[in-house]
């Protein structure tokens, strides 16, 4: 049998035997910030089909990681329970990029589904939009017989990359999976059931949309394909659903094995929760692969959600102890030979599946006691699906759970109502990701056909002599900037360095004997032309004028320590914190560098010190730093280290400090690492989970920040009286003489509360025979209001206590319910209807509860109707 590997490396090799170049998956984290993940092959081209980024080929294919879950795309409780659904996907796609079009792309898939794949014509559908007839006509020229070519419309068979920009119509390759002929017919493409279905879509990117909805013809109509690998594995192995294929059903064998149950393809719980498990595992390897942990905001939180539903699902089947980072560990011995990173980083996909397992397991009883509330408030049986949907995407719990538990107590789940909240929630993503693709403007694609800008800036920073080729203003190229006037010109050649891989754009003066200009920014909109963003301080000038170009040296010398310096920190992170750390974005400036990199955990002190102890060494050896151009393949064999979201040309510059750090960068950096100076970290702080953030400065503005702290600690010395290496002790005894002052004003302030309160007890309320104490109090933090509480129903025997307390113009709440009446009267419920009252909420156990507001005029108002509370429960 032709296995998936097998299947994915033949159709890269025919591409490549058509002079595509194979290009690598891009990671699973997207450099595109309006995606959640990598979702399609063509992410990582998507400036060059926006004309925003050139690639020195203009054919590619890839075999793209892919995973489609939150967002626009959220089918994830559907995976496990049908034959197709996946959170993890591989896309095999072939690209032209202004290269041929409709014809080639039909008749290369033409040749490679009949010719190489052999696949059988009468199963074969080939469906184009409405009015495409060109696409109708070269689908007969190459075979297809008229009568199994369909028309669809906009919904099925046109694609657009957002509300404007590039899109086009689209022709997707159908495939019949049944048994009887009499199923392979025409209404079943795009229809009822999954007999036949879809295994490769070819978008033509053939017009550029317009906010107002027009249609312009592309100057350079391109093609984007992609082809589902589990969905074509399936056909070519004669697999009825994807997860027969041998690219997912020995992850199902596996877990089988570990859960001691036997496996089926059918809806049974277990094996749907086999498929499951699978499925999700493959999503977690790639994306803890990838530097995506699970977290609480955004993709972080995605995954989260897809990790627990698969250890509940675990557990469903009978695992209760920690299995899923065993599962992790078999997708990595499985998928490592095509993607070599999840080895790499194996030892971190383990341990990240394992600390969400046992994280996951403690949540769990928290998630529950809010699924019991829910449980509570439930109306003839069934959880509201507001409910449900709040403990799915609040709390973490798979809605399988929460159907389980209902389940377990003759109940039910408003899956409608859970549905109606989960489709809101994705058109609310939809809305945010509207709009958001970027667009070349035409005047600098005019500029930039002319030829590409040429830097000279890693020789120096000024230019004698150059030509100013294009002058703009706005949007538009225009014959002259007057003085007083802010635009951006474009020269011939520039020793500006444009802002790219994190390293700011140069700043200058532009200049010649009739003009001045300030050039405040340098940028580039696309790749291979620099724009000045400028100023007029005097003259006027024009496309043609010869310039001098000249940039503040200074300014460019402290942005070049830092770029250096960045490397080296790179570098002695990895050697710290271990390989799996990689760069996650960066900024360079004169004044500062600042680092974004994977990692699971904040750095500790000592991390930190070795961080600067190994930088600073490399400093003092005054190591020469190397900068040579070379092969990108050269390079990275040699083991320069590519960094994350960048895209590299066929040639490359390599810097390398030699016996420490090698990296592929485009930047400028020292001559020699001595030049930094001095390098010392300023903070380090978490920006999402499993991202940290380390801010930095060298040379002068480092030297200045050990001044600043010697002069702080000098003048705290000379406040405590004491030399500066006793104050960490003298600081540790004053707070400890802080706490100790603490504890005992808090025992005076619960001390004086309890003399307060006794008079409340003789003020009881009795109602339905339950006592029911409330009271306001003064100066107590959480731990006295309990313990008052605790004192109060203690001395009650049986009843109910409620206190109030005034925090500005804010109240606390708090109930606490005798043991005995906890069936009767439940806190949570009394603290809710209170808490309304002065405008807030709140909630807790049937014993304890406790609740916030932010009108405190209606605390006596909320203390009074503590009874008629306790009643209505009654």
């Amino acid at each position: 049998m032709t296995t998936g590997h097998d299947i994915r490396q033949k159709f890269l090799d025919y591409f490549a035997k058509h002079n595509h170049r194979i290009v690598k998956s891009s990671p699973v984290l997207p450099p595109d910030d309006t995606l959640l993940f990598t979702n399609a092959g063509m992410n990582q081209f998507k400036d060059v089909f926006l004309g925003l980024d050139k690639r020195e080929y203009s054919r590619a294919t890839t075999s793209q990681k892919c995973i489609r879950a939150g967002g626009k795309q959220n089918d994830l409780e559907e995976v496990g329970k049908t034959a197709r659904h996946h959170t993890f996907f591989e896309m095999l796609g072939n690209f032209s990029f202004g290269d041929y079009f409709k014809e080639g792309a039909i008749a290369f898939a033409w040749e490679l589904l009949l010719k190489e794949f052999a696949l059988d014509l009468d199963r074969l559908w080939f469906t184009v939009y409405d009015d495409d007839d060109e696409a109708f006509d070269l689908w007969k020229k190459v075979g297809a017989p008229a009568d199994r070519i369909l028309r669809f419309g906009k919904k099925d068979n046109f694609w657009q990359m957002g509300d404007t920009g590039p899109c086009g119509p689209c022709s997707e390759i159908h495939y019949f999976l049944g048994d009887s002929k009499d199923d392979n017919r025409a209404e079943f493409v795009n229809g009822p059931g999954d007999t036949i279905m879809e295994i490769w879509n070819l978008v033509f990117m053939q017009f550029d949309r317009s906010e107002d909805g027009t249609l312009t013809p592309l100057p350079k109509p391109s093609v984007d394909t992609g082809a589902g690998l589990e969905r074509v594995t399936s056909v070519l192995q004669g697999k009825k659903t994807n997860y027969e294929t041998d690219l997912i059903r020995p992850i199902i064998d596996f877990i089988a094995d570990l859960s001691g149950k036997e496996y089926v393809y059918n809806g049974d719980d277990d094996n749907v929760s086999m498929r499951v498990i699978a499925d999700h595992a493959r999503t977690t390897a790639f994306c803890l692969a990838d530097g995506i942990y699970p977290g609480n905001t955004g993709r972080n939180y995605v995954l989260r959600k897809i990790m627990r539903r698969a250890i509940w699902h675990g557990k469903r089947l009978g695992m209760q102890d920690a299995f899923f980072h065993k599962v992790t560990n078999f997708v990595i011995d499985h998928m490592a030979g095509p993607f070599p990173e999840l080895r790499t980083q194996a030892a971190e996909v383990v341990r990240g599946a394992l600390t969400e397992e046992r994280l996951f397991t403690s949540v769990l009883t928290n998630g529950q006691r809010r699924l019991e509330d829910s449980l509570t408030r439930a109306s003839a049986g069934v959880i509201s699906g507001v409910d449900a949907f709040d403990l799915y995407q609040t709390y973490g719990l798979p809605l399988d759970f929460i159907t389980f538990v209902a389940e377990q107590r003759k109940m039910e789940v408003d899956t409608d109502g859970f549905e109606a909240a989960l489709a809101e929630e994705r058109r609310r993503a939809r809305e945010s990701w509207k709009g958001a693709a970027k667009h070349l403007k035409p005047v600098y694609q005019e500029i930039l056909n002319v030829g590409p800008t040429v830097f000279t800036g890693y020789e120096g920073t000024a230019l004698p002599e150059t030509r100013v080729r294009a002058v703009l203003l706005g949007d538009e190229a225009v014959e002259v900037l007057q003085a007083g006037q802010e635009g951006e010109v474009v020269l011939d050649r520039t020793p500006f360095y444009a802002e790219s891989g994190g390293q700011v754009g140069d700043t200058g003066v532009i200049d010649s004997d009739a003009v001045v200009l300030r050039v405040t920014d340098t940028y580039a909109p696309v790749a291979g032309l620099t724009v000045h963003k400028v100023t007029v301080e005097r003259g006027a000038v024009h496309p043609g004028d010869l310039v001098s170009a000249s940039v503040d040296a200074v300014r460019r010398q402290r942005t070049v320590l830092n770029h250096t310096a960045t490397h080296l920190m790179h570098a002695a992170l990895r050697e710290v914190l271990g390989t799996h750390v990689k760069q996650a974005g960066s900024i360079v400036a004169p004044d500062k560098l600042r680092f974004d990199f994977t990692h699971y955990a904040a750095l500790t002190a000592e991390e930190i010190a070795e961080i600067e102890r190994l930088v600073n060494a490399q400093i003092r050896r005054n190591e020469d730093v190397h900068k040579n151009e070379m092969d990108l393949e050269t390079a990275v064999a040699g083991g320069a280290m590519a960094l994350f979201g960048e895209k590299y040309a066929s040639r490359v510059r390599v810097v390398d400090v030699p016996g420490f750090s090698k990296e592929l960068c485009g930047g400028t950096h020292a001559n020699a690492t001595g030049d930094i100076g001095l390098f010392k970290i300023v903070s380090e702080t978490a920006i999402s989970a499993g991202t940290r953030r380390i801010v930095a400065v060298t040379g002068e503005d480092a030297f200045a920040k050990f001044q600043q702290d010697e002069h702080v600690l000098a003048t705290l010395a000379d406040t405590f009286k004491t030399a500066v290496p006793e104050l960490p002790a003298q600081v540790d005894k004053l707070q400890q003489a802080l706490r100790q002052s603490e504890r005992e004003m808090e025992s005076l302030r619960l001390k004086l509360a309890r003399l307060s309160a006794a008079n409340a007890l003789d003020s009881a309320r009795e109602v339905g025979g339950v006592k029911v104490v409330s009271h306001e109090v003064e100066n107590l933090d959480k731990s006295g209001m309990r313990s008052l509480a605790d004192g109060l129903v203690q001395k009650l025997g049986s009843g109910v206590v409620v206190l109030g307390q005034r925090e500005g113009e804010k109240v606390s709440l708090l109930v606490r319910v005798s043991d005995d009446l906890t069936k009767r009267v439940q806190a949570g419920k009394i603290v809710k209807e209170l808490a309304a009252i002065v405008g807030g909420g709140g909630g807790g156990k049937p014993d304890l509860a406790e609740a916030g507001g932010r009108d405190a005029t209606k605390l006596d108002e909320a203390l009074a109707a503590a009874a008629g509370a306790v009643e209505k429960l009654l």
